[in-house]
């Protein structure tokens, strides 16, 4: 790989430079994702030396037992960010358009789920959230919840639409 100065001098102007990097970041982030969604098809074995694999969720549902739907565009947009929640904190109530995938680092987070029993995901878990259905995230803890979150989308759509509570 070029280093990145040699590699920002093939764009010719602004535009070309700007799209370039979003490019990049776009495949990096896909490459995260990919990695995050495929690490349930490998295992130990197929990695050499004391490289060590662990599935971490494998499912057909989102978390309100639904079948998983996916994000049909031909723009798709990839956004991987990490969300902090200090104690006492919370989400607010909202739904996402496109699938979301997230992981969480630290701490317990309560998720209220319109029509169904709160769930509790602790450090270590993955989230496989709800599309178009109402849900608020709240920090019940006496420790922040760190997540890792994948947004499934396209360009132009948001992540995340606020909503008033059911």
């Amino acid at each position: 790989m070029l280093p990145q100065g040699r590699v920002l001098q093939t764009a010719s102007n602004h535009a070309d430079k700007e799209a370039f990097m979003k490019t990049r970041v776009s495949l990096v982030s896909l490459f995260l994702f990919f990695l995050f969604c495929m690490s349930s098809f490998v295992s130990a074995d197929e990695y050499s030396g004391s490289v060590q694999a662990r599935v971490i969720l494998k499912t057909k549902n989102m978390s309100n037992g639904q079948p998983i739907t996916y994000l049909r565009s031909d723009k798709p947009e990839v956004t991987v960010m990490t969300v902090e929640l200090p104690p006492g904190a919370e989400t607010g109530w909202h739904t996402h358009p496109v699938p979301v995938y997230a992981y969480i680092l630290s701490g317990s987070l309560t998720v209220e789920v319109e029509g169904k029993n709160a769930s509790v995901f602790q450090a270590g878990d993955a989230i496989i959230e709800v599309v178009n259905t109402r849900h608020c995230g709240k920090n019940t803890g006496a420790v922040p919840v760190k997540l890792v979150v994948f947004y499934t989308g396209a360009e132009n759509l948001p992540n995340v639409t606020r909503t008033v509570a059911p």
